[in-house]
């Protein structure tokens, strides 16, 4: 028998999610505004939300982002119990998430309240009116470069060009853009963003007009 263990999906958190209040699917399509057949292809995995209807769920619901996609171990109302927390994981068992510029990979789902979000990103967007608006949100981010060339807008100065094994520091607030450099069809990289804030529902919201009209 494997011992392999499937990887977390939306649709899981979801499922977990609406057992814990015990809601049928259109009590929970009553309390988040998303239609019925929207989290049916959702929890069955046909389909991912959007930042913004991952932002509506999140509010709606009045929950952080990262309470969300936790695992159902552990006690959320002791914030600062864990002393000595770990989490180990990849690409395997993140929580992906897809935008017309990036495909998203969160790591370390299952921890509450982390001032530090991981993120491997595959980048696609190759030019600043494909991109649209430079995104700001809290706090500071460490972005490496693990595949590709990765050209970085940044609001205050001239565009770099990171090749691979290079790595930008940057406070996140200034506006900033991850485009993919000439002669890459894609890029990957690692990603970490922190604030001592949570972060978490504000990185859900940033594209939400690079996504509106799609699903």
């Amino acid at each position: 028998m494997s011992n392999h263990t499937a990887p977390p999906t939306l649709g899981i958190f979801l499922k977990r999610l609406r057992a814990q209040r015990g809601w049928t699917l259109r009590e929970m399509s009553e309390a988040s505004g998303i239609p019925v057949s929207t989290l049916s292809k959702v929890e069955h995995d046909r389909l991912t939300l959007t930042y913004d209807k991952l932002q509506r769920l999140g509010e709606r619901l009045g929950l952080r982002m990262s309470e969300l996609f936790a695992e159902e171990d552990g006690d959320a109302s002791s914030p600062l119990a864990v002393t000595a927390r770990r989490s180990i994981g990849g690409i395997a068992n993140a929580v992906h998430v897809e935008t017309p510029n990036y495909d998203y990979y969160y790591l370390s789902t299952e921890l509450r309240r982390k001032r530090m979000i991981p993120v491997v990103a595959k980048i696609r967007a190759k030019s600043l009116e494909e991109f649209g608006s430079l995104v700001r949100h809290a706090g500071e981010e460490l972005v490496y470069v693990l595949k590709g060339r990765v050209i970085v807008h940044t609001e205050y100065y001239d565009p770099v060009t990171l090749e691979e094994g290079q790595s930008i520091y940057l406070d996140s607030n200034m506006g900033h853009a991850y485009l993919v450099a000439e002669g890459c069809e894609e890029a990957e990289t690692l990603g970490v963003m922190s604030s001592e804030d949570e972060l978490m529902p504000e990185l859900l919201t940033i594209h939400d007009e690079q996504t509106k009209g799609t699903l």
